[in-house]
Parts: structure tokens; C-alpha cells; sequence
């Protein structure tokens, strides 16, 4: 299919019947991965009473992440993608399974109560593991379905429909929750975990375009050195490892919720959709108006608002306020995801995304994770709010430390992105 005018065209990616199977995938996984989370989160939390454990929840699930992200990005470059993707969802089904079976009513009396957190624990980690297959799995993927010259479009329709299930799976995850019990939001999670896995049918074989000729580990050194001969891409990765480590205040939403706010398990899942549908609202905006014509001063501008906001809802006692702030907060968030993900995939070549993409995750795949446990830990030592307002004052602080370093990059353009030379290391 031949797209004319694919710069006026805000749904250009989308007439490519594969790019549709692909965000197919994306929104059912997502959505039953985000419902996962309140879930979890929820649950822990009624079980322990202890900010620390939504802390232990992430790195449960950021360790092995990082742990296998690199020998993942390295399988993802050597391996046909539709089969290697449905390999990482059975295994993300059956640690979902384990999840449910050991939550219902039927298991309660053959399952100790102080075994169910640990095992809980455990399949997260499990998830983790998957995770770190998964992430170079779906960049190299994105690459191969859509034509080079409309991957900010498809990277901001991607993102878009990431943050749509975003929104939708932590309001539905608390309200099932709420008024059914975990075990049917547990099923419900898997329902949507298989309808993403019936979407992998309906791709082509992609074959790879990487033929390992090296050992291992001179072949993951290479993704390495590639990231780290670009200013702009290490950079990118920097600010969102620490931004994120520091802002990850979503984590403590359990808490906000049950004891600040008093607003339960459906108040939850509107806090948490509440960040995700300013995403949503601002990227269907960007569809339209791009943020990468100066991508990196409009990064720098986007996390710092984020960094504002953060420090807003920390300070916020009003429910539908909080909702505000953390809305502003996603709408700032979106505008930084699309820009970095458009400026890996004009920089990177077909051979290197999974390399890179995985060293891309240990930055930015896990920040997240290991943001929750920072926010955690900081909870229990310094309570809940100080915590908040000390994340998101360090935020800006690595804001203003980035701007001072790379004033150089503020005068880039998108037509500037051009694919990396491989061998220039």
C-alpha cells in the first residue's frame, strides 16, 4: 500500500493491516497487564498494610527484567518474532494462572494464608523474566510492520493505544475488583490475555535480519557501545531512568487511596486512569501535532511539567484534584514516551533493535519498577507525602542537570535522525 501524504495523514500507520494486528496486541496485553497491577497492588496492600511491600512488588518484577533484558534483545535480533512473541505470552499465562488459582475461594484452604504473598511475589518475578523477552521483542517488531519514514506515526498511534488500555484496565481492575472479588478479576485478566494472543496469528513471519557470526557476549557488547556512541540516545535513556526512578510516585497510589484520600479500591483504579487518559487525550493530539520538531528541548520541557506535577499531587488532600494532577502529569509523560521511542527507532538499524531495545528496558523498562521500590522505601522511611515531594523535586533537579549538558541538542530536528553507522564504535 502506497500512503500519499503520509505527513498530513494522522492515521497513516494504520492503514497497514499489520500494524493493527500489532496495536491489537498491545491494548488486550496491556489491558490485562495494567488490571494485573491494581490488582496486585490492592491485594498486597489490605494483606500487609506496608507501603514497602508496593515497593517489593516492582523490584520483584525489575530485577530479573534487567537480569535477562540483554540476552533477551540478543534473542529478539535472532529470532523469527510471531513465534517468539507467543512463547513470551504462555509463559506470562501461566504465572497469571498460578495468580488465580491461588487467590480463589476453591485454594484458600489447601494454600496457607502466609504462603499466598510470597507466591504472589514469585510469579511477578516470573512476569519479569517474560518482560525482559518481551520489551525487544515488540520495538523490533514495530520496526518491521510499518515503512521508516512513518514511525513517529506509528510510534505515537503505539503509545496512544498503550495508554488507552492504561486507562481502561486500572478503572475496570478496581471496580471488578470492588464489587466481584479477585478471583473474577483474575479471570477477566486472562480473557484479555488470550484475546492479545489470538492478534499474533493474524501477523506475517518475520524473519531476522540478524545472523549472529560471534559469540554472545561480543554480539550484546555491541548493543552496548551503540547506545553509548550517541549523545542523544544515552541521553534520552539517562533522563528517563532517573526522572522515573525518582517520579515514581503511581506506586504509592494504594496508599494515597486507602489512607489519604479514603476513596477504596474504585477510587484506585480512577487514579490510576486518571494519569493515563491525560496520555491518551494528549497523544491523539499529537497524531496530529508532532512534538519532534526540536525533540529534545520538547523532552526536556515534558519531564520537567512532570516533575511539577508529581510535586502537586503529593501536596493534594482533594480527590478530583489529585485526578488533576496526576492527569497532567500522564499528559507530560505521553509527550517524553513518544519522542524518546521515535528517536530509537530513526537512529537504530533493523540488526540492532533488539540489542538496543534491551538496553533501552534496563534504563527505561524497569525504571518504572524500580521507581515503585524507591517510592516505597522512601515511604517507609520519610512517609508517603515527603516522599512524593522529594521524588519530584529530584526530577526537576536531573531535569535542570540534562539542560545544562546537552544545550547543544536543543537545535535538532526530526528530519536530523538518521540511522547509526553499526561499525563507527
Amino acid at each position: 500500500m502506497e500512503i500519499l501524504n503520509h505527513k498530513k495523514d494522522a492515521f497513516a500507520a494504520l492503514r497497514f493491516r499489520e500494524f493493527r494486528s500489532y496495536i491489537g496486541i498491545r491494548f488486550f496485553f496491556t489491558f490485562a497487564y495494567q488490571m494485573q497491577a491494581v490488582v496486585i497492588g490492592f491485594h498486597i496492600y489490605q494483606i500487609t498494610k506496608d507501603p514497602l511491600s508496593l515497593g517489593l512488588i516492582g523490584l520483584s518484577e525489575a530485577l530479573p527484567s534487567i537480569i535477562v533484558s540483554m540476552y533477551g534483545g540478543y534473542v529478539a535480533d535472532k529470532s523469527e518474532k510471531r513465534a517468539l512473541i507467543f512463547k513470551i505470552f504462555a509463559g506470562i499465562t501461566f504465572c497469571s494462572t498460578i495468580m488465580l488459582l491461588i487467590t480463589s475461594a476453591q485454594m484458600q484452604s489447601y494454600v496457607p494464608s502466609g504462603y499466598v504473598v510470597p507466591i504472589m511475589y514469585l510469579m511477578v518475578f516470573g512476569i519479569g523474566i517474560a518482560r525482559g523477552f518481551l520489551s525487544p521483542a515488540i520495538f523490533s517488531l514495530m520496526g518491521s510492520v510499518v515503512p521508516k519514514t512513518l514511525y513517529a506515526n506509528a510510534s505515537t498511534w503505539s503509545s496512544s493505544v498503550w495508554q488507552m488500555a492504561s486507562v481502561a484496565g486500572p478503572a475496570i481492575g478496581g471496580l471488578v475488583y470492588a464489587f466481584y472479588g479477585i478471583t473474577v478479576a483474575y479471570s477477566v485478566i486472562l480473557v484479555f490475555v488470550f484475546i492479545s494472543l489470538i492478534f499474533v496469528f493474524f501477523l506475517k513471519k518475520h524473519l531476522p535480519h540478524f545472523v549472529p557470526k560471534e559469540n554472545i557476549f561480543k554480539s550484546l557488547s555491541k548493543g552496548v557501545h551503540f547506545v553509548l556512541k550517541s549523545k542523544m540516545m544515552l541521553g534520552a535513556m539517562s533522563l528517563d531512568l532517573f526522572s522515573v526512578f525518582f517520579g515514581g510516585a503511581v506506586a504509592l497510589l494504594p496508599v494515597f487511596a486507602n489512607d489519604i484520600l479514603n476513596v477504596g479500591s474504585q477510587g484506585l483504579g480512577f487514579l490510576r486512569a486518571s494519569n493515563s487518559l491525560g496520555a491518551v487525550l494528549t497523544m491523539l493530539l499529537m497524531t496530529r501535532f508532532s512534538p519532534m520538531n526540536r525533540p529534545w528541548r520538547n523532552l526536556l520541557i515534558a519531564v520537567t511539567g512532570f516533575g511539577v506535577c508529581i510535586i502537586c499531587f503529593g501536596l493534594s488532600t482533594s480527590f478530583y484534584l489529585s485526578m488533576f494532577f496526576l492527569f497532567c502529569e500522564g499528559a507530560f509523560d505521553s509527550v517524553s514516551v513518544v519522542i524518546r521511542s521515535s528517536i530509537l527507532q530513526l537512529l537504530v538499524p533493523d540488526e540492532m533493535r533488539g540489542r538496543v531495545s534491551a538496553v533501552n528496558s534496563m534504563f527505561i523498562g524497569s525504571s518504572n519498577e524500580i521507581g515503585a521500590f524507591e517510592s516505597g522505601f522512601t515511604a517507609k522511611l520519610m512517609g508517603t507525602v515527603p516522599a512524593v515531594l522529594f521524588g519530584g523535586s529530584m526530577t526537576i533537579g536531573i531535569v535542570a542537570i540534562t539542560y545544562l549538558k546537552t544545550k547543544k541538542l536543543f537545535s535538532v530536528t526530526e528530519s536530523e535522525l538518521k540511522p547509526l553507522e553499526v561499525g563507527n564504535e
